[in-house]
């Protein structure tokens, strides 16, 4: 995430969360996830490369993705990420806790504007 005062870290798991959800849509090399990303969130999140690699990498380790050598609007060799069943459903999983999470802090924030 960029690091200025319109930007902020997200919680814990969130990237991964949006790197699912993203390819849940259609498979994508890396470069095609970040202006994702940042399209869908008008700009307001921003993924930079630094965190976006080691989360892939995470994820193809954990069996939620599979990568294959494709090829980038430009010609050049790139590395294409599918979900796999396996994400499908811990993205299903981490939905439902996300939208709890946000349940009880807007529960919180609307008692604390009385």
């Amino acid at each position: 995430m960029a690091n200025n005062s319109d930007h902020r870290d997200l919680f814990p798991g969130a990237l991964e969360l949006m790197i699912l959800q993203s390819l849940r849509l259609k498979p994508m090399h890396g470069y095609a996830l970040v202006k994702h990303i940042k399209q869908v969130s008008d700009d307001l999140l921003q993924v930079e490369e630094g965190s976006l690699y080691p989360a892939l990498q995470r994820m193809l380790k954990e069996g939620w993705l599979e990568a294959e050598t494709g090829t980038s609007a430009k010609g050049r060799p790139t590395r294409i990420y599918r979900l796999t069943d396996a994400g499908i459903r811990h993205l299903e999983k981490e939905v439902i806790s996300v939208e709890k999470m946000f349940a009880g802090i807007t529960r919180v924030l609307a008692v604390a504007k009385v």
